[in-house]
């Protein structure tokens, strides 16, 4: 069983996939690209990019009931490796130890030119399968 997650604190999925998506006690947080949700807006610099997209995620996380402390996996994906310690910097300060596994890669492109997009997986304390849903 699965059920869809999804916020308005968070920019809406514009295709067909779900901003998130509950399976048993996982949640698979799409990646989600530094666009603000109330304004549509993408921040300059990796920095604050980093920034925006992991408050995307950490608003589709709470949606489902649950803290960045629950994230047990990310991946990132930079437009450029150059800007790992800088966006390494802004990621430290949203988790904390233990620190969630990670991938960190370079891409050629990313969705509206960003320069980064991140995804999560975290282990909620609710099951679907014990649910009523």
């Amino acid at each position: 069983m699965k059920k869809a997650i999804a916020t308005p604190k968070a920019p809406a999925a514009v295709g067909p996939y779900s901003q998130g998506v509950q399976t048993g006690n996982l949640l698979f947080v799409s990646g989600q690209i530094p666009i603000n949700p109330e304004t549509g807006t993408i921040p300059e610099g990796i920095e604050a990019q980093t920034g925006q997209s992991l408050e995307n995620i950490k608003a589709i996380i709470e949606a489902a009931g649950a803290t960045l402390s629950q994230v047990v996996k990310c991946t990132v994906f930079l437009k450029d490796m150059n800007e790992f310690a800088d966006m390494n910097k802004i990621y430290a300060e949203y988790f904390t130890e233990p620190y969630p596994a990670r991938a960190a890669v370079e891409v050629s492109r990313l969705p509206k030119d960003v320069k980064v997009e991140i995804e999560a997986i975290a282990q909620l304390t609710t099951d679907l399968s014990s649910s009523n849903l």
